[in-house]
């Protein structure tokens, strides 16, 4: 009797190792919480494709735009906890629990695991020429001079660059309005068009515009202008000091996904994050590397969750004003 029970043991033990071993068993999906064209794309698609050169299997980028993030989250949600979907979450998501009191993003929050950061940018602001205006301080002018002239393109109502755009209003005295659209790629479209005339964004979505002469960057986040951009300078230093918004990137899977799984998932996605191939082509974005494992990751995301609802506070932001 008891060899038998052993032996069913081992059986039963055997017959689950090689699932833990053969993952990923299959095509892998990237769920995109924007529209094709943006930065979280871009991030998304090199790691995507990295992933499949080192696992064999191919892992589509799935860009669900729409819905204010809600979309994206509930392909996640209703996603089987076995590690081949994923999704790349950002600063918006730990933003949007101090706009909506309906808990929704706070619940998806608790219920999805962090595996791991990987990167961060900060935020640059960027003029169609049309704009009569080559300083951040002439910006603030135009805009108390013109209230309604300016508004800003930003990929979604209470994602990170609106939130980019309402500190600027803030703490300049300024009301731009923000015009949302489905994902970076849409509002740069919009930007460059005229049909706004100014943006918030992060360096790999208006580096090349700003290059190429199609748009004029204003100033750029933080205490240290960007080696992307050396000409471009820091908000502090045209008088706007205190204005550092940023942007990061990180991955998160379905909740009850095996713990194996997970650390086997950071794993590879800290080995892309190191590879020298990958920085290159961020860092020439004007983007760093944030690395962060999945419980550190988690303690990052709550307390920006905690950041971003002091910050809301302050700056008195109401989605519901139709900002």
């Amino acid at each position: 009797m008891k060899k038998s029970f052993a032996a069913v043991v081992l059986l039963s033990i055997c017959s689950h190792a090689p699932a833990q071993q053969e993952y990923p068993s299959r095509p892998m999906r990237f769920i995109v919480g924007n529209a094709p064209g943006g930065s979280t794309s871009f991030v998304a698609r090199l790691v995507a494709d990295e992933m499949t050169r080192s696992w064999g299997h191919q892992v589509v980028v799935d860009n669900r735009g729409g819905g204010d993030g809600v979309i994206a989250a509930q392909t996640l949600q209703r996603s089987a906890p076995d590690g081949h979907t994923m999704l790349m979450i950002s600063a918006a998501l730990t933003i949007r629990p101090a706009l909506h009191p309906n808990k929704v993003y706070e619940a998806y929050l608790k219920e999805f695991i962090p595996v791991t950061s990987l990167v961060s940018t900060k935020y640059i602001l960027v003029l169609n020429h049309s704009v009569q205006a080559n300083t951040a301080g002439e910006v603030i002018a135009l805009a108390k001079a013109k209230p309604g002239y300016l508004k800003g393109a930003v990929s979604n109502r209470g994602g990170a660059n609106h939130l980019a755009l309402e500190l600027f209003n803030v703490l300049a005295g300024t009301a731009i309005k923000a015009v949302p659209y489905k994902g970076g790629g849409p509002a740069m479209i919009a930007l460059l068009s005229g049909e706004v005339n100014l943006a918030f964004n992060n360096a790999i979505t208006v580096s090349p515009h700003v290059k190429s002469g199609k748009l004029k960057a204003i100033g750029v986040a933080g205490t240290e202008r960007l080696s992307t951009l050396p000409q471009v300078p820091t908000f502090a230093e045209s008088g706007l000091p205190g204005y550092n918004a940023r942007n990061w990137f990180g991955v998160a899977v379905p909740g009850r996904t095996p713990e194996p799984i997970v650390n086997k998932l950071a794993g590879e996605l800290a080995r892309i994050r190191s590879l020298p191939d990958f920085r290159e082509k961020i860092e020439t974005q004007g983007v760093d590397t944030f690395a962060l494992g999945p419980k550190e990751f988690r303690s990052f995301i709550w307390e920006e969750v905690a950041l971003w609802a002091k910050v809301v506070k302050q700056a008195n932001i109401n989605l519901g004003a139709g900002t």
